[in-house]
């Protein structure tokens, strides 16, 4: 764990693909989210149409920025894209807020983590959160940094950073999978 606890862990894998968008406000952000939320879709039924139903593996996509930087509204506006229509809880106490949402080709099933309050990666291992992240699904983790490099190499990073009044949202893929994502957004 770096001396300064917040800092983000870069992942020991090239960048496939960079990409920088700003969002002047939370319409922006809204907007963006839902464009991630087509991406997710595409890539889920290239996968389906190349390798059969299961070929999908899933996503980890972890989300680094300051306090009030727009992640926990980036996940929110994602999973309303998708088709939650219930609240959409920010995990800083529960750690963990689990979604089930029906989309064309069959349920998928979301996980937003927040590890703010992590103060030792061990933490993260002593959850038991890596069964999450080997199931297919989404894994949506804010404060990844807090976990070390116990999390393995994302698929898609996103870094926001405050702006004047807006944001910039710089993304970075490590997968393919992630970087059919960032193509499409």
């Amino acid at each position: 764990m770096p001396d300064q606890p917040d800092q983000a862990i870069t992942p020991a894998a090239p960048v496939l693909l960079e990409r920088h968008f700003a969002l002047a406000d939370e319409a922006a952000t809204s907007a963006f989210g839902a464009g991630f939320a087509n991406a997710i879709d595409g890539v889920r039924k290239a996968a389906g149409e190349h390798s059969g139903a299961r070929a999908f593996q899933g996503l980890q996509v972890q989300l680094t920025g300051d306090l009030g930087a727009g992640k926990t509204t980036l996940v929110r506006a994602t999973l309303r894209a998708l088709g939650h229509t219930g609240r959409v809880r920010s995990p800083t106490y529960t750690l963990v807020e689990p979604y089930a949402v029906e989309r064309p080709d069959g349920e998928l099933e979301l996980y937003h983590f927040d590890l703010y309050r992590f103060t030792d990666p061990a933490e993260w291992a002593d959850a038991g959160f890596r069964e999450y992240f080997d199931s297919g699904a989404i894994c949506l983790v804010e404060w990844p940094q807090r976990a070390g490099a116990l999390l393995g190499v994302p698929d898609l990073v996103f870094s926001l950073d405050v702006e004047g009044e807006g944001r910039l949202l710089v993304a970075r893929a490590f997968s393919e999978s992630g970087k059919a994502c960032l193509e499409r957004c």
